[in-house]
């Protein structure tokens, strides 16, 4: 699969549900620094959002968030909990709707330093680890604990969407193993955290290339089939990520449409999932419809 059709489908896919998902902690992350009232109406707010199957509506009140936490972000620079809803709403935005590649380089960019300065700000010892030899870097992680759950994954994962948006730049790719470092430790210290989220980008760090290239898409795979046993195959989009990011680069098409099939047969009706879900049915349709172009009769 080239280039630009496997980061067309993350960001159809993975970053536009996470934005969605994600809807969640950004608006508990503006109701720490607002009224009650306003707390509990954003907590509402963000229950609609997750259960909504109109994508549309919701992508187009996605925008005025971005403004929002940026103010947030200026009055209050050193309040991790307010980067972090930074972070992972600059990365998924970038990820999911930005079209143009250098406007996307630049969202993604924030994300990454957003999360970054995050994870200083909860654990003084990852400040400046990133320039750091990798042996030093791994031994700050591997002496990161549970309180640093949080932090080290939305760190992570603004990372690696960065690297998303930068796949053609080897240096960039060349971060990969830290991020892996960092969202393995997220599995070390809960392995269950936000669904088995960390096996996603774990999987997808895994399959960014073809195996040739040093890719390792059989350790993808697990990586993918663990998040869907984590998430009891509730989260549909680790089935869809796991058909177009292994099934497509292995060739193998018998696991590609029974993947795309299960999905496209499952209800999305599900508490907190069912915008994810409505878009991984979108995802896993044009998969199939593409399926016979793609592997060829």
């Amino acid at each position: 699969m080239g280039p630009s059709r496997r980061s067309k489908i993350l960001s159809r896919s993975m970053q536009y549900s996470l934005l969605m998902c994600l809807c969640l902690s950004v608006l508990a992350g503006c109701s720490s620094i607002t009224s009650s009232l306003t707390g509990r109406m954003s907590e509402s707010l963000a229950s609609s959002i997750l259960n909504s199957n109109d994508p549309e509506t919701v992508r187009q009140g996605a925008p005025a968030y971005l403004l929002m936490i940026d103010g947030f972000i200026t009055d209050d620079p050193k309040n991790p909990e307010v980067l972090m809803t930074g972070a992972q709403l600059y990365a998924s935005y970038a990820g999911a709707f930005v079209d143009d590649a250098a406007r996307a380089g630049l969202m993604s960019l924030k994300a990454r330093d957003y999360g970054r300065t995050a994870l200083c700000l909860s654990n003084k010892t990852t400040c400046g680890m990133w320039e750091q030899p990798y042996d030093q870097f791994e031994t700050v992680i591997e002496e990161l604990n549970h309180k640093d759950i949080e932090p080290t994954y939305v760190a992570a994962m603004a990372w690696a969407t960065w690297i998303q948006m930068n796949r053609d730049d080897w240096v960039a790719v060349a971060d990969k193993a830290r991020v892996e470092a960092m969202m393995l430790r997220v599995v070390a210290l809960e392995e269950g955290y936000r669904r088995g989220s960390a096996h996603l980008y774990l999987g997808v760090l895994a399959t960014l290339l073809p195996e040739a290239l040093g890719g390792k898409p059989e350790e993808g795979r697990r990586h993918f089939e663990r998040s869907i046993e984590l998430s009891g195959g509730r989260d549909l989009i680790a089935k869809v990520l796991l058909a177009s990011d292994y099934a497509r680069l292995v060739f193998n098409r018998e696991l590609h449409d029974r993947l795309c099939r299960e999905v496209l047969e499952a209800d999305p009706i599900i508490e907190g999932l069912t915008l994810s879900n409505t878009l991984a049915q979108r995802e896993a349709k044009a998969l199939l419809d593409d399926s016979e172009d793609y592997f060829g009769e």
